[in-house]
């Protein structure tokens, strides 16, 4: 859209009006959350999503309607160290001073970690390439409590063989229809998706599970989890995994583990996207 000179919509708290050239652009935001207290992320009436939250705290910072485009949408609990949305606005401030604004009016479960100009054509969920998933599971007889994670971590009494979690691991690696894993009554244009890493690892009283993939189906990740820890406690051997997926039925896997131990640790994008210089 060409530039155009009139008084700028934006004004921020405290911040005067000026006739500055305005030209409409593309902002994306990466924004760190707790999901404990949230309904997910997408706006639902009367509850408390991240959503409602961001869009309101925008929008009272730049004076006009914020329409979020997320790169997913977390379920009630689950958490995020780097989701990234992006809007449309015609507010010129600078990013550092629109990081400012925004950031100093959320709650504090919330907080947005970076605002970037981005191409035209950035679209938060469509020109992803991959994510990363971290499952944590708290794999002891003491109480999460005990190192204050019980919001973060799932707790798991009976012993883990991580060797065994590792070995079943495996078999999601690849390009699979994970009809299995998806929450039932699933249903997109495909069930397939690319599975790149999936590692188990020990980390003193924690076992973390980083997925990363493509694109995931809904509750996939908590399922593939479930899955793996039905192997860690000896239900069931390594290899069956294999033929969970290939029997594309969902009562064939493991349960679907409750949401507080899920967090989206990233989203990565190509770089011609993303190129697009700060404004200053």
């Amino acid at each position: 859209m060409p530039a155009s000179t009139r008084r700028s919509p934006c004004l921020g708290w405290g911040l005067v009006a000026t006739t500055i050239p305005v030209v409409s652009r593309n902002l994306a935001i990466w924004v760190a959350f707790d999901g404990t207290d949230f309904h997910g992320w997408q706006r639902q009436p009367g509850l408390r999503t991240v959503q409602q939250v961001l869009e309101e705290t925008l929008q009272r910072a730049i004076r006009h309607p914020v329409d979020l485009t997320a790169c997913g949408r977390t379920d009630s609990g689950v958490h995020a160290a780097a989701h990234v949305s992006n809007f449309r606005t015609d507010c010129n401030l600078p990013v550092d001073k629109l990081l400012h604004s925004f950031g100093s009016h959320l709650p504090d479960d919330i907080g947005i970690l970076a605002v970037r100009d981005v191409a035209a054509h950035f679209h938060a969920t469509r020109s992803a390439i991959a994510k990363c998933y971290r499952y944590r599971i708290h794999a002891s007889q003491r109480r999460p409590v005990a190192s204050l994670t019980q919001r973060f971590t799932h707790h798991q009494w009976v012993p883990l063989d991580v060797d065994a979690m590792r070995a079943a691991a495996r078999h999601f690696i690849g390009e699979h229809d994970f009809t299995s894993l998806a929450a039932t009554g699933t249903r997109r244009e495909t069930m397939v998706r690319s599975v790149f890493r999936c590692d188990v690892e020990r980390h003193l009283d924690e076992i973390h599970v980083n997925v990363e993939g493509d694109g995931f189906l809904w509750k996939q990740v908590r399922a593939m989890v479930g899955t793996l820890i039905q192997v860690g406690v000896g239900h069931w051997p390594a290899d069956d995994v294999a033929a969970i997926i290939a029997a594309r039925d969902r009562s064939r896997a493991g349960p679907t583990m409750p949401a507080k131990g899920l967090c989206l640790q990233w989203v990565r994008y190509p770089p011609e996207v993303l190129a697009t210089a700060d404004r200053t």
